[in-house]
């Protein structure tokens, strides 16, 4: 069988069992983050992928969670459910509904109109109907923002709903995409990630990121039978290695640059690398530090500008370290080089983009118009490419 047909094999819906052989911590002791390396292993099933692609993976959501939903609609879990969203041909123990097929969290408005009708408790009617209001749009957004399916039936206890009920509310669980931290080149029967471990409160509640915990708390190295798939992505090295890559990844966007850098050492592309990374603080939060300062020290980085944000009173960013090398990067652009960009879409990204255009504008001697032109250009050229989320 080759190679292609047997990771034609392993898809969204015919996820691969493989299993994390490592996870480990990256940041140093004293971090405000908490950001960890696996490695994915699947040997044995040809699956194929590419630097610049993304691994898909299901998670469970956490056994206390599913608990404690059980108990507020007074179930066991033994009920046989058919959720609306999950479309199945036979019906599943609502136990395993809630462990793995459903979203816990993000309720819609739809579960408040429900609970609203079935409450029985004045007040809570009043409240309910309140956050209905056409007038109140605002108001429902930010609660429900706040709230996950356990908050609203213990906010809520006079509304009585069926498993079945409760269960055609709910969104389905989807998988998570990562970006892939290495590269098929050095690593043909695993894959690494770089991930931020979600933890946070809201509703003076414990959240967690489902996929996130379930990596570094609930799977057990080695053993737990981890469901993934390749996620092909137009995100990747120029297959001309000649040409130079610059490369813009703070935080976890650092992951496919990972990647990028291995491959294009082990197909001895000539072209200049330059990287951007930063994080928070240098001394906790310099992720694969003694990688990126090896790949430096023997010229495979050719240039690498690190920016941290809480190491001195004025926060410094990577669009900053940007426009303190802007005529060098400028120079980079002219003579060819591909620009990448991956991470925070919100902020990151978009103040990316603005010093880029500012800097061809400025360098490239051009009038905003011919700048953003240019700009599109590049993305066309396929020479401007973003991975962000």
């Amino acid at each position: 069988m080759s190679a292609d047909s047997a990771a034609a094999q392993f898809t969204k819906d015919n996820p691969f069992p493989s299993q994390i052989t490592e996870n480990r911590v990256l940041n140093n002791p004293g971090s405000a983050k908490e950001t960890r390396h696996f490695v994915v292993s699947w040997t044995g099933s040809d699956l194929a992928y590419k630097a610049g692609d993304s691994l898909g993976v299901f998670a469970t959501n956490r056994t206390s969670e599913v608990e404690e939903l059980l108990e507020l609609v007074g179930a066991t879990g033994e009920e046989m459910v058919s959720p609306t969203m999950l479309r199945l041909e036979e019906a599943i123990l609502l136990s395993d509904a809630l462990g793995s097929r459903l979203s816990l969290a993000k309720p819609t408005a739809k579960i408040v109109k429900t609970l609203a009708e079935k409450a029985t408790d004045p007040a809570e009617q009043a409240k309910l109907n309140g956050l209905l209001d056409p007038e109140a749009k605002e108001v429902l957004t930010t609660f429900l923002a706040d709230h996950e399916y356990a908050d609203l039936l213990a906010e809520f206890p006079s509304a009585k709903l069926t498993a079945q009920e409760l269960v055609d509310h709910m969104r389905k669980l989807m998988p998570r995409l990562y970006s892939i931290a290495s590269s098929p080149r050095m690593f043909p029967q695993e894959i690494h990630l770089t991930v931020a471990i979600v933890r946070y409160e809201t509703n003076k509640r414990e959240r967690v990121g489902v996929c996130s915990t379930f990596m570094s708390d609930r799977v057990t190295v080695g053993q737990t039978p981890v469901p993934v798939f390749v996620s092909n992505s137009h995100f990747g090295p120029p297959e001309d290695g000649d040409r130079d890559c610059i490369m813009i990844g703070p935080g976890t966007g650092i992951a496919p640059f990972r990647a990028f850098i291995q491959d294009r050492i082990a197909s001895e592309a000539k072209g200049r690398n330059w990287i951007f990374f930063g994080d928070q603080k240098k001394a906790t939060d310099y992720l694969y530090e003694e990688e990126w300062e090896d790949y430096k020290a023997k010229g495979q980085v050719d240039r690498l500008d690190l920016a941290w944000s809480r190491d001195q009173a004025e926060k410094i960013y990577v669009q900053d370290k940007m426009r303190d090398n802007a005529a060098e990067l400028w120079s980079w652009l002219d003579g060819g080089a591909n620009f990448y960009v991956c991470g925070d879409a919100k902020r990151m990204a978009k103040d990316v983009d603005a010093a880029l255009h500012e800097i061809v504008a400025k360098h490239g001697k051009m009038d905003s118009a011919d700048a953003t032109t240019y700009v599109k250009q590049l993305k066309k050229d396929k020479r401007y490419q973003r991975d962000v989320y």
